[in-house]
This record gives C-alpha cells, sequence and structure tokens, in this order.
C-alpha cells in the first residue's frame, strides 16, 4: 500500500548531521516526504538539500515559536522534527498549539535534561552514575569548586549549565603543555589550567557554570524513540574519533545494562519522540531529548519511525517488535562534503 504524502519541517538544517538525516527521510522505502528546513542563516545546507527553506529567528528568540507555526501553516506541514537543543525550549512551551505534532517533549523535561545541574542531579537521586559537581557563579567559586574536587591532584573540568555541541566545555589539567597546543594542535583546544581559567573569567557574576569531576573512559550513546514512559525503540552505540567536538564515527552495541539506564532516565523524566543520551566511561553526562547521529539500516529506518509513530500510523507495540531489526556491529563513518553553485 503506497501511503499519502507528507511534509516535514526540519529546524536547524545547517546542523551536521542535516544531510544524513534528510536523506534517510526521503529513502524511506513507503511514500514521498517534502523537507521543508529552517535555519537563522541563510548559509544552511538545508538551503540546497530541501524542498523549500525558510529563514527563522534564534531559537532563543521570543517568536521563534510563532515563526515555525506560520511556517507549518503555510507549507501544509504534517509534523515538526527539531534538530537543535536550542530550538526545543520555545517549541515546547507551544507545542499544544501547534496544527501539526511538534516531535519535542514537555516543557519539564527539556528544562531538566538542558539545565545540567538539574540532570545531575537527578541522576545522583536515582543512584545512576554521574559526575560529581558544583553549580557556581564567577572566577572565584570556580576556583574553590575546582580545589574541593581535587584540583590540582587530579584534571577537573566546566561547562556553562545549559551548553550543546561541546560549547563551552573545557577540561582544567595543571600538567597541560601550552607550547606543545600552540605548536602543534589546531585551535580550540579544550584544555588548559585553573589560573588561565580564572584571569578569562569576571571575578563574579557570568554565567552559571558546572565544576565537574572528569568523566574519563570510551564514549557511548543510547538513541531511539520514547513515548514519555519508556524506550520503544532504540539502541547503544560507541562515540569515537573526534573532530572539532564532533563524533565521526559511530558501532551499534548490545547492552542491555545501558538501556536499562535510559529506561529510567525516560522514565524520570518523560521523554516523548526522539532521545539521545551521552555516557563517557560508566557517567552519564548529557541527556538530549531531541533527535541526534543516527546509525542507519536498510530495514530500520529510525526517523522516519519517529515520524510515522507522531502521525500516530504505527502503535508502540509495533515500534517495540522491530528491536529485534538492531544489528550490533552496524558502523556509521561521517565525514565532509561539499556543494557548489553560481550564486
Amino acid at each position: 500500500m503506497t501511503l499519502r504524502p507528507i511534509t516535514v519541517v526540519v529546524t536547524a538544517s545547517g546542523a551536521p548531521g542535516t544531510a544524513a538525516l534528510l536523506r534517510g527521510l526521503r529513502e524511506n522505502g513507503e511514500r514521498e516526504v517534502r523537507l521543508v528546513g529552517t535555519d537563522m542563516s541563510e548559509r544552511s545546507v538545508g538551503r540546497h538539500l530541501c524542498d523549500a527553506f525558510h529563514l527563522v529567528p534564534s531559537g532563543a528568540d521570543p517568536g521563534f515559536a510563532d515563526a515555525i507555526r506560520a511556517i507549518v501553516e503555510r507549507e501544509g506541514a504534517h509534523c515538526v522534527l527539531p534538530q537543535s537543543s536550542f530550538d526545543l525550549e520555545g517549541l515546547a512551551e507551544h507545542r499544544d498549539s501547534f496544527p501539526a505534532p511538534v516531535l519535542v517533549s514537555k516543557p519539564d523535561a527539556i528544562f531538566r535534561s538542558n539545565d545540567k545541574a538539574e540532570t545531575y542531579e537527578f541522576l545522583h537521586r536515582l543512584g545512576l552514575p554521574a559526575p560529581a559537581f558544583r553549580r557556581v557563579n564567577g572566577a572565584s567559586e570556580v576556583d574553590a569548586a575546582a580545589r574541593e574536587l581535587g584540583y590540582p591532584d587530579v584534571p577537573v573540568c566546566f561547562k556553562p549549565v545549559f551548553s550543546s555541541g561541546s560549547r563551552g566545555f573545557r577540561i582544567l589539567d595543571p600538567t597541560v603543555d601550552r607550547a606543545h597546543q600552540l605548536l602543534n594542535e589546531r585551535p580550540g583546544s579544550v584544555a588548559m589550567r585553573l589560573e588561565e581559567a580564572v584571569e578569562l573569567l569576571p571575578p563574579e557574576g557570568g554565567p552559571d557554570l558546572l565544576v565537574m569531576e572528569l568523566a574519563t573512559g570510551g564514549e557511548r550513546t543510547i538513541d531511539g524513540i520514547a513515548d514519555g514512559e519508556q524506550i520503544l525503540l532504540g539502541h547503544p552505540k560507541t562515540r569515537e574519533a573526534m573532530r572539532a567536538g564532533l563524533a565521526m564515527y559511530f558501532v551499534t552495541l548490545e547492552d542491555d545494562a545501558l538501556m536499562e539506564v535510559a529506561n529510567r532516565i525516560v522514565a524520570e523524566l518523560e521523554i516523548e519522540h526522539f532521545f539521545n543520551i551521552q555516557l563517557v566511561g560508566d557517567y552519564v553526562i548529557e541527556i538530549n531529548p531531541r533527535i541526534s547521529t543516527i546509525v542507519y539500516q536498510e530495514d530500520l529506518n529510525i526517523p522516519y519511525l519517529g515520524v510515522k509513530r507522531a502521525l500516530g500510523e504505527i502503535s508502540p507495540e509495533e515500534l517495540i517488535a522491530l528491536r529485534e531489526r538492531v544489528r550490533p556491529g552496524r558502523v556509521a563513518l561521517r565525514y565532509f562534503d561539499q556543494l557548489e553553485w553560481d550564486d
């Protein structure tokens, strides 16, 4: 049976995962999918890869949700798929007023996921592994918190309470070789000494920061689709070969313990639609209630299945039955590509 064509609005269509996501939605094997990209920059790749494209304000702008709603109405879209953490809060607050489903969790789930201090507090309360941390403000509190957590005997790290894609993340390491960084590494190294960070930060005020125990070990994530109570379909994967703060190589895993951790988090936060939970070593360090990098299979197209679920075309039981299709050892390699045109 051929299904009706649908139109999907994809926000932040300049994000690194856009090309693969758009291709996955198009190559679903069931129906035509018309794609409408939005972004705050006209240099977004979505402008060239989508069937239609619209400039919108930033996700933090009070008018963002209204702009997306107007696009949904103008394009006759059947759902909205947000890609960026910065788009989630505004969409979540207004999701019930949209004429089509918005694949985003409720506002409380978004707040508790995006606020990393809130995240770590409830992880500790649930007895799940998470870094020791201090919520601080200003250089003097950063200095004191780092020393409470063991600096300079051990490295620690810090980042803004709200951040995305490694923005603002720094490792505080007393042994860092600054001359080696200067001469041999690309600009933007994440390691520095505490004294350098304190010098750069305002003595008081500024954004709230988390000073944290430094998690070490391999990186793994759990990705999937949830219904506010449980994971319907998903799997763990490795996260490797970092470049510019982005993972470039993934291998799917079979790990029931990781799925149980993710299921407890999904239930606690009542996450709906897509999610991504990231671990370093044994510690949960990030919860992203949105779609992230997907490992595609010819018989398991998670983004498209998530859209079908939002449209009521597939049941929770049917998604659960597809778990057996996940193939451990499936590899995804990300790489850079480019487009050319006469302007």
